[in-house]
């Protein structure tokens, strides 16, 4: 047996942006363009109809037990790819080959049906990844225990929690014994401590000697989990290799705005309906900065576009060291609530109340999501640096080595005999 699992050749895949005739990637996509072609005239939309290439002359192969982490900003061709080797979408030229039973989790209810329980479910994603019966009644039990949705397993899915559907999606993704297992920025959906879960049955999966694909924005994940990292910049590989050094080059990119800002005036992809177009790293005086003092407040103002209105939006931060590590996380379905989303510029505000950073480079990405998916995600918004201060005001400068500060108060219980 070849050690190859997955081989791509000169892949590429061209969308025509206002052509909707060209994007019929799913039955969905071939009934909305036959619905709105009756209101067009003479079938003519009236569209600017330019070419947009999300990936571009892509070559590479994976051996088995290789676990793989795809990387880079949201556009550059991450997704496309991952549906081109799902056999979702079609590339235009080039060709995938996978020699291995696929599983993949792209996006929140994946291969599911909604009016079919969890049990239903599971037997469904079993035989279509061409397993026996008896096969999936041995893995039946490890999977709902894993998932953490016993008391719903014969509920049908449609009326589960995108958390739940996840658990549900990712537990039969990773048990029923693929040779190649292909995971998107869906774990995103989950908890914390499930997300670690994940990771850690992704590991066992390639220790096994079957092969993952991994697509995410933490880097901290990525060089735990991956054994090689490809980092994609407009739809074309910019770097293969060592998971270290391709995301240390990767964050260490710099800005792509001005000082202290981020900027998109149009969605990074075309086909995208949500997108973070501005953010902006402030002081208290409303200034845009590169670069602050320990303890010195900082703001982040995060705004955001909807092509339709939308009752629950949540805009999630990450803050890692120059290393990838995250150190922070503020999340404003956790801290704020629900956003409600208008059709058009959304902006809201987090200002930094956690403790006081040391001297560093700091990075900060930012997600934006709904009940269902992430909708964008930006990788190194903003960069900037901390430098040291007096902070604890004793004439010292703190330990640059630590991650945060910790102020605290001192005082001696016992009889000062001196």
């Amino acid at each position: 047996m070849s050690d190859l699992a997955i081989k791509v050749d000169h892949l590429s895949k061209q969308y025509q942006i206002g052509l909707k005739a060209a994007q019929h990637d799913t039955l969905r996509d071939h009934l909305v363009s036959g619905f709105s072609s009756m209101f067009r005239k003479n079938g003519k939309s009236g569209e600017r109809q330019d070419q947009f290439w999300a990936l571009k002359d892509v070559s590479f192969d994976v051996n088995r037990g290789e676990a793989i982490g795809l990387i880079g900003r949201n556009g550059a061709g991450k997704s496309t790819f991952l549906k081109i080797l799902s056999r979702i979408t079609e590339p235009t030229s080039g060709f995938a080959e996978i020699h291995g039973r696929v599983a993949s989790l792209l996006e929140v209810g994946t291969g599911f049906h909604g009016e079919l329980t969890g049990r239903e479910n599971i037997y469904l994603n079993g035989a279509i990844l061409g397993m026996k019966h008896a096969e999936i009644n041995r893995k039946f039990d490890e999977i709902v225990a894993f998932s953490e949705v016993e008391k719903f397993i014969d509920t049908p899915v449609k009326r589960y929690s995108s958390g739940m559907y996840v658990r549900l999606a990712f537990a039969v993704a990773a048990h029923l014994e693929p040779e190649i297992l292909i995971v998107d920025e869906v774990l995103a959906v989950g908890d914390y401590e499930f997300q670690k879960k994940c990771l850690g049955k992704m590991d066992n999966v390639a220790k096994t000697g079957r092969t993952v694909l991994y697509v995410s924005h933490s880097m901290e994940s990525i060089t735990r989990l991956c054994t090689r990292v490809i980092l994609l910049e407009n739809g074309q590989i910019s770097r293969d290799g060592d998971p270290n050094e391709v995301v240390q080059d990767y964050l260490g990119r710099g800005l792509t705005g001005t000082v202290g800002l981020y900027s998109q005036t149009v969605p990074p992809n075309p086909k995208q309906d949500a997108w973070i177009s501005r953010v902006e790293l402030l002081d208290d005086a409303g200034a845009n900065r590169e670069s602050f003092v320990t303890g010195e407040p900082m703001r982040f103002r995060i705004s955001f576009e909807l092509t339709y209105p939308s009752s629950y939006v949540e805009v999630g931060l990450a803050l890692t060291n120059q290393k990838g590590i995250e150190i922070a996380a503020p999340n404003s379905r956790q801290q704020y609530g629900l956003i409600r989303g208008n059709k058009g510029t959304n902006t809201v505000e987090c200002r930094w109340d956690g403790p006081p950073l040391t001297t560093k480079r700091y990075h900060l990405r930012v997600d934006l999501g709904d009940y269902h998916r992430n909708m964008d995600s930006v990788e190194n918004a903003v960069i900037f640096q901390v430098e040291a201060a007096d902070y604890f005001g004793t004439g010292k400068l703190p330990n640059p080595n630590l991650a945060v500060l910790s102020k605290c108060s001192w005082q001696r219980l016992d009889e000062d005999r001196a």
